[in-house]
């Protein structure tokens, strides 16, 4: 499912526009983004837990000529599933 089927299941089942459906999208994107950054969790319960983990600085290697490269500190996004979620699709 992409954006655009979102917007549209979205917007069916609140019986809502899909211009402000996919206002409602767009606003949940920024605030998961937004606490992510200022390095808090974001936990929808029942669906799953947004998180930033930290990733150390370390050697990797180009794998055209073997050369050693420094490959800087960094944080990535994370999400964990919860209970109700992996309930649903199993």
């Amino acid at each position: 499912m992409n954006k655009a089927e979102m917007i549209d299941e979205i917007a069916q089942a609140a019986e809502i526009s899909k211009s402000a459906a996919e206002r409602a999208i767009d606003a949940l994107v920024g605030a998961v983004k937004s606490s992510l950054k200022k390095g808090d969790d974001v936990t929808l319960v029942g669906f799953g837990t947004f998180y930033a983990s930290e990733r150390a600085a370390r050697t990797g290697r180009n794998p055209r000529t073997g050369e050693a490269l420094q490959i800087a500190a960094s944080r990535a996004p994370k999400f964990r599933a919860g209970k109700a979620l992996k309930d649903a699709i199993n």
